[in-house]
């Protein structure tokens, strides 16, 4: 082998050297290209052989090296440090991701979703309202109407095909948790919701995780997670306490009945403290839920009057109680105390009482456990005993069995009562209820003409409903209001952002002018129009604002309810994760301190390389001239 091929292969140097000694490699690729071609058999006399006049001497490439600029890869300085600060891409850490909550339903549900939400930002993580950037949605979903599982389904479809970590809670996989398209998710029963921060944390790890069960003391079931749980209240302004879960009915079209169980009232001293949290923290506005507020307190030996008078004693001036639905046969036998609370200055003279039909013979096909009789009596009594109230219901159109006849007597109570709130839904059938297995009310009409068919536009359920809504869009309810002074309370800013909203004595909607200092505020209005589902007022010219003698309230997204209790074991919480946090970033600094040390070791020995290589060239050149 000759000298020049020997040194030559030597220079196959790693390609991460490339920026150091470039103007060495430059010089001696150079001098490669200008050798002759050398055989290992032919024997070379002089060193001129190899090395011609033009090439470069050795001080011609120590000068040439003095003025190499080496080209410095220019560092993301911004991205490095928050590199340094954050966890690996794929880390799994519980605590630190983003999470979209949606919820479908009733003010309960809605309930369940801000305790959910609360506990999830107590424990770190950060809820966002850009379900695209979330790592995982939690879907709080209702079971009351097809339409609202369908809703569902389409969220937990498109989440999977986002490859987001999903957990679902609500009615529906409580009711129904083996349905197809729920297997292999994680569940949250609705009186398991004070544990949602395990099952995020363990579908964050990759885990299925599933609670169902009931909460139970000593045997008897509760009415459900605790009320003194965080929580982050979707208007600042309004609390939703549920009073009880389930019911005492066994409605035949029911599926919510499959999931809330049977009816567990929480003790009046917890809804009494709730309710003191709630206006220390800036509430001006209380609404109590539950599946049948009527029925509170029959399985803990007391009543919803009992309860209402305690929570009146601690409402502060210029806040305000909604009361919310009750079915007829558990409001009954308190009518005369039911109307002094709706006649209570801090108590909205506002009552929610489903009907669902006018007709006797349906009712007892739903098995609701009341007549009509029973119902005008309630409305009757109460319209008398506190004047103006509003009365708000439900009907169902086209449930099974009902006839023509059936639907004109419900018909006729509409144009009777001309209810100003009216819920009007055609009937679904819900999977498992006794309702389903019925001799159903066509969906559609079909007639058929040879090989063609034609579908009519009136279709029985969809037409009872479109001529029951054109009934109740006949008359104008708050017409003869026009030119009353009303004192409002205001509560959250119209859909249309053009208004605020708030609500008058009788819970009626109010829009008043956008004025920033009127927003959880008393305020005299002189109503000056009206339309179907609201009036609007003008603030009179010597208008007082009466603020709630409470605190200031929650910023929107802030969390409430951080008991001493919660503290600790957040405290607890957060501690683990700030160690598997530290341990990461420990293991992440490590993994960067050795590929430094790897490049280091690199770059030493191509330098080493370098140098060996211009030694021996060097040497070689000297033997030459010295021969």
């Amino acid at each position: 082998m000759c000298h020049g091929e020997l040194h030559l292969k030597s220079l196959q140097l790693p390609e991460s050297g490339v920026l150091i000694f470039q103007e060495d490699l430059r010089l001696i690729a150079n001098n490669q290209e200008k050798m002759p071609s050398a055989s290992c058999d032919t024997l070379l006399d002089d060193i001129e052989d190899i090395v011609s006049q033009e090439d470069s001497k050795p001080q011609d490439r120590h000068f040439a090296r003095k003025h190499v600029v080496p080209k410095v890869r220019r560092r993301n300085t911004q991205k490095h440090l928050q590199d340094e600060n954050s966890p690996p891409s794929d880390s799994t850490i519980p605590g630190i991701q983003k999470i979209w909550i949606r919820t479908w339903g009733c003010s309960h549900n809605n309930s369940d979703g801000e305790y959910m939400a609360g506990q999830l930002a107590a424990y770190g993580y950060k809820i966002t309202e850009n379900a695209s950037e979330a790592d995982l949605w939690l879907l709080n979903s209702c079971t009351v109407k097809n339409p609202a599982e369908d809703h569902f389904r389409n969220s937990v479809k498109k989440a999977q095909e986002e490859n987001k970590k999903i957990v679902l809670a609500g009615c529906v996989p409580q009711a129904q948790p083996r349905q197809d398209y729920l297997k292999g998710l994680s569940i949250i029963g609705v009186q398991q919701i004070d544990r949602v921060v395990e099952v995020v944390e363990e579908t964050i790890k990759g885990h299925s995780v599933r609670l169902l069960g009931q909460k139970k003391d000593k045997g008897k079931r509760l009415g459900g997670a605790r009320l003194d749980l965080p929580k982050i209240r979707k208007n600042p302004l309004i609390e939703i306490i549920s009073i009880n879960t389930g019911c005492l009915n066994a409605c035949t079209y029911c599926k919510t009945k499959h999931a809330r169980g049977n009816l567990a009232s929480y003790p009046v001293d917890e809804l009494v403290d709730r309710a003191k949290q709630s206006f220390q923290e800036g509430v001006c506005e209380i609404w109590l839920t539950s599946e049948d507020t009527g029925a509170y307190g029959r399985d803990i030996g007391t009543s919803l009057p009992a309860l209402l008078w305690k929570l009146v004693e601690v409402i502060p001036e210029g806040a305000m109680l909604r009361l919310g639905m009750t079915n007829p046969p558990y409001i009954l036998e308190h009518l005369e105390e039911m109307a002094k609370i709706l006649n209570h200055p801090r108590v909205y003279a506002f009552l929610h009482i489903p009907v669902q039909s006018a007709s006797d013979t349906v009712l007892t096909e739903m098995k609701r456990e009341y007549c009509v009789a029973d119902f005008k009596r309630v409305v009757d009594f109460l319209k008398d005993k506190v004047p103006g109230i509003t009365i708000a219901t439900d009907i169902i159109c086209g449930f099974p069995g009902e006839t023509d006849q059936d639907f004109q007597e419900t018909m006729k109570l509409v144009e009777e009562y001309k209810f100003p709130s009216l819920f009007i839904n055609q009937f679904y059938p819900r999977p498992g209820t006794p309702a389903a297995k019925m001799e159903q009310v066509p969906a559609q009409v079909k007639e058929y003409f040879g090989m063609l068919t034609r579908l009519y536009s009136i279709l029985p359920k969809k037409q009872r409903t479109k001529d029951l809504s054109q009934v109740f869009h006949s008359y104008n309810p708050y017409d003869h209001k026009i030119g009353e002074r009303q004192k409002v309370l205001v509560t959250e800013e119209s859909f249309d952002s053009k208004f605020y909203v708030a609500h008058n004595r009788f819970y009626e909607q109010v829009l008043v002018p956008k004025n920033p200092t009127f927003m959880g505020k008393m305020v005299e209005v002189n109503v000056y129009e009206s339309g179907k589902h609201f009036m609007k007022g003008q603030p009179v010219s010597d208008a007082k604002v009466y603020a709630p003698s409470i605190s200031k309230p929650l910023a929107k997204g802030e969390i409430s309810g951080l008991t001493e209790e919660f503290r600790n074991r957040l405290g607890n919480h957060l501690n683990s994760v700030s160690h598997t946090l530290d341990a990461t970033q420990q293991g992440s600094a490590s993994s960067r301190m050795a590929l430094q040390l790897q490049r280091l070791h690199q770059d030493c020995a191509l330098r080493m390389s370098v140098v060996l290589a211009l030694f021996a060239f060097l040497f070689a050149f000297l033997i030459k001239v010295c021969n």
